[in-house]
């Protein structure tokens, strides 16, 4: 059984992605009918939360059928994401999700996303920081590494367990793969083998 907080997902859950410009109302109504398990918003900008932007907020709109859902949340300022999931919270989502894994320039350029690879303490801070933020479990989504020098994932997935996350999504690319080539597996096993989370 795949247990995230409190929310039961079964033996073999499917879970549909957080993914800018897909995961909107209507695509996760669809999923929701052909059987996902856990679904997520798009990706939203801790930036856009906090000024209030009408994209920003209109991504937090979730519905009832759509439970269990979350929301993933990106930034590169902490006292900006500890703000945004408070914001989150209001909306009553079933976890808050964190985003360490794009790679896209306009999210890594600016410090956020696939970028806090390169600076596992300030992830670490920050993590802690929207832990702290919500009642709700929080969870992260990243990468092996920024690079082959930087396979870090294994010091990533303990040290975010020390801070309290529920579970962790590893993408078996780099940043700088994008959607191109082969993941590899070997460093997500031995992340799997740690029984303190979901991984």
């Amino acid at each position: 059984m795949v247990k995230i907080g409190n929310i039961e997902l079964g033996n073999f859950p499917l879970l549909l992605a957080p993914m800018e410009d897909v995961s909107d109302p209507p695509f996760r109504a669809v999923c929701k009918a052909q059987g996902a398990d856990l679904m997520y918003t798009e990706f939203v900008s801790s930036e856009g939360l906090i000024r209030d932007a009408a994209r920003s907020r209109e991504k937090l709109d979730i519905f009832e059928y759509e439970r269990p859902i979350g929301i993933q949340l990106f930034g590169s300022d902490i006292e900006h994401m500890r703000q945004s999931a408070e914001i989150a919270t209001q909306v009553n989502p079933d976890l808050i999700d964190i985003n360490y894994g794009c790679p896209v320039k306009n999210v890594a350029c600016r410090g956020a996303g696939a970028a806090l690879l390169q600076d596992i303490p300030r992830m670490v801070k920050m993590t802690e920081a929207v832990v702290k933020a919500t009642h709700l479990p929080v969870t992260v989504k990243t990468r092996l590494g920024w690079d082959d020098n930087t396979r870090n994932v294994v010091e990533v997935a303990e040290r975010l367990q020390d801070v309290g996350i529920a579970a962790l999504t590893v993408h078996g690319g780099k940043p700088v793969q994008r959607i191109k080539g082969r993941g590899v597996g070997d460093p997500i096993g031995k992340v799997k083998k740690n029984p303190r989370m979901a991984i």
